[in-house]
């Protein structure tokens, strides 16, 4: 019949409806069980309400199984969350609602803001609205009708939003129960699919519509699961990541702050500034004998950042300065440098290269500021100035696989020596806006695809990939290396980003076999990317008890009584000589109160002296988490922390010392 829908599933087969046939109507077709089961349904990838007639296309019928129920049920849970105020407290306005990052949140306009007490009341209620299991049911109005409705209710900002609608979109309305809302859709059936699985987390102030012009609304923060398992471990995760929060631990183990007078810029206390070195020293022996490293000037003039391309693409992100020129009353501009890739291009032109020089790979741990807004600000993990472990390698087109190749191992090499084995790479291709003709992105593109299946392939498995689209550089596709921390949060880290434009806007080139200026490929790579930031995910990782190599202060040496001083000053000393970090408690209080009192500070290691240990040269070992302490000479408790201490490099270094003297 010329009305009839073909619809294609999953499995390919394909069937025919008759036309007006709803997305309940297919699933009951298929079965009962699928049917009860149904949530929504996904057309050509579009979720739609079941309820909504099917046209000719692919069709997926959506249960709570399936990842993009996620959405839905917090959709619905927001829009229970409004029916219970609404019930709680008559007269509160409802503005809007949308999903966000694990969960929802809705903006309220009421005389008095809601507090935390609020919430275990509300989420009585919605629970209750909940369990009535009402019908999502879907109206279309007429803008007036519309706009009459919500202004007879006392609801001025929907009104608003009623007005904010362009002219040739519908106005949709959905109902549960009696209770109703302007909504664009989809929602799930019924009320009761929603679960009990979420939780409303806490309370806000918000400008309508983000305006601090605009009245001060209330909103109220929650988050919904599909099971209980799911809300569970995400709250676990939270209780976690509280704990493990860095800014909270960088002030209890004395290492950094900030404050007003340096928006974005870290305050390095000496202990703080103790493991930062200790982190750049480690990157240096890994970059040792293959990189050169380098040093860009702070401060550049505009022109550099006009050829570079970043002056047009990235100005809003840099901190700029107007001086007078030297010997006229002409103005210069100048900005400080966001990234270090124009400088190092200035060091490989100046002089000569030749293709038997290449590759050339300069590194920096370059000090570099972006302009961030100060919402978007974040202890260490986000900052207006930071210390970035950049490189940039220029290389021939023939040796630029090899050279990806060989940063991912050192990448996935560093990332291993700091306890983190579960990583992603995922290639980024190109944006929508870009430099470059697409020749040369198609030849970059080709290349990377290559190197990131010899990288899953080598890894046999152990290291995740996948494709990024449009995800790339503005001059570049580039691999994004992302981490998964010791409570499962995935963070972002180092990259890889092979750019043909940078050395053609510069004019960079070297001498080829054939004596033909040639241009450079040149890979951008970091393997921290901020050092600051790393620093950060690495104190939320192990949660302030970080690996005696990298702690910012190793041992604490605590005597049980004043005549044990004598003893503990010379154990200090000997290992201070042994090159570890220590500092000595000789005050006069109970052991007890000094280990607590360490233990705050997360001192991975506490050496107990008395005179029992005096007479005998033994000492107690205390480690940070736990009660026990384990008698040891003290030659053998030298020896075992400065085996300890050793950074990993440098226990592979001495491994092949031996090996080849063996």
């Amino acid at each position: 019949m010329s009305d009839a829908v073909s619809l294609t599933f999953p499995d390919g087969s394909v069937r025919g409806y008759a036309a007006g046939t709803t997305g309940r109507d297919v699933a009951e077709s298929i079965s009962k069980s699928l049917a009860k089961k149904a949530i929504a349904i996904a057309l050509d990838g579009e979720l739609r309400d079941l309820s909504d007639p099917v046209v000719t296309g692919k069709l997926e019928i959506v249960t709570r199984e399936d990842a993009r129920a996620l959405e839905l049920i917090r959709h619905d849970t927001a829009h229970v969350m409004a029916e219970a105020v609404q019930e709680l407290w008559p007269g509160t306005q409802v503005t809007i609602g949308p999903v966000i990052e694990n969960g929802f949140y809705y903006d309220f306009a009421k005389n008095e803001p809601f507090t935390p007490d609020d919430l275990p009341k509300i989420e009585k209620r919605m629970k209750e609205i909940i369990q009535r299991n009402k019908p999502f049911t879907k109206e279309i109005w007429p803008r007036d009708k519309a706009r009459q409705v919500f202004a007879d209710k006392g609801e001025a900002y929907k009104v608003e939003l009623v007005d904010a609608i362009a002219a040739d979109q519908d106005l949709k309305i959905y109902y549960q129960g009696d209770w109703f809302d302007l909504c664009r859709g989809p929602h799930m059936a019924s009320t009761g699919q929603i679960g009990n699985a979420f939780k409303l987390m806490r309370v806000a102030g918000a400008y309508w519509r983000g305006d601090s012009n605009n009245p001060m609304l209330t909103r109220i923060y929650g988050t919904a699961w599909r099971t209980q398992e799911e809300l569970d471990q995400y709250l676990h995760i939270l209780a976690e990541a509280e704990k493990r929060d860095h800014r909270r631990l960088g002030r209890e183990m004395d290492l950094f702050h900030f404050q007003e007078e340096g928006p974005g810029v870290v305050f390095w206390h000496g202990k703080g500034w103790r493991v930062f070195q200790t982190l750049v020293a480690y990157m240096r022996r890994r970059l040792a004998g293959t990189y050169q490293e380098v040093n860009a000037p702070q401060v550049l003039d505009k022109s550099l950042w006009e050829t570079s391309g970043h002056w047009g693409w990235y100005r809003d992100n840099m901190f700029k300065v107007t001086v007078a020129g030297d010997e006229t009353d002409d103005e210069r501009v100048f900005a400080l440098k966001p990234m270090n890739c124009p400088g190092h291009i200035q060091i490989f032109k100046h002089g000569l290269k030749s293709y038997r020089e290449l590759p050339i790979r300069l590194a920096e741990f370059g000090n570099v500021h972006r302009y961030e807004p100060s919402g978007a600000l974040h202890g260490l993990m986000r900052v207006r100035g930071f210390t970035q472990d950049d490189a940039h390698v220029f290389c021939t087109d023939e040796q630029m696989a090899a050279e990806c190749l060989r940063i991912n191992d050192l990448i996935l090499s560093v990332y291993q020596d700091f306890g983190f084995k579960e990583v992603v790479v995922k290639l980024s291709t190109r944006p929508e806006k870009r430099v470059g003709d697409d020749a040369l992105w198609d030849r970059a593109e080709s290349v990377m695809m290559d190197v990131l299946k010899t990288i899953e392939a080598q890894s046999e498995g152990r290291i995740k990939t996948g494709i990024l689209p449009g995800e790339g550089a503005f001059y570049g596709p580039k691999f994004e290396y992302t981490l998964k921390d010791a409570i499962g949060r995935e963070w972002q880290c180092g990259t890889t980003q092979v750019d043909f434009n940078l050395p053609e806007r510069f004019g960079a080139f070297y001498i080829d076999s054939n004596s033909e200026k040639t241009q450079p490929v040149m890979i951008h790579r970091a393997i921290c990317g901020s050092m600051e930031r790393f620093l950060g995910i690495l104190i939320e990782n192990f949660a302030g008890h970080m690996p005696l190599w990298i702690s910012p202060l190793q041992v604490v040496v605590a005597t049980i009584t004043s005549e044990a001083d004598d003893y503990g000053r010379e154990v200090a000393e000997l290992l201070r000589d042994a090159g570890l970090e220590v500092e000595t408690d000789f005050r006069n209080e109970k052991i007890n109160y000094k280990v607590r009192e360490h233990s705050v500070t997360k001192v991975p290691v506490i050496i107990v002296c008395g005179m029992r240990e005096a007479e005998e040269r033994t000492v107690n070992i205390r480690r940070l988490g736990s009660q026990a302490q384990t008698p040891m000479t003290l030659d053998e408790a030298i020896a075992s922390l400065v085996s300890e201490a050793t950074p990993p490099d440098a226990k592979r270094k001495a491994e092949r010392r031996n090996n080849a003297t063996a």
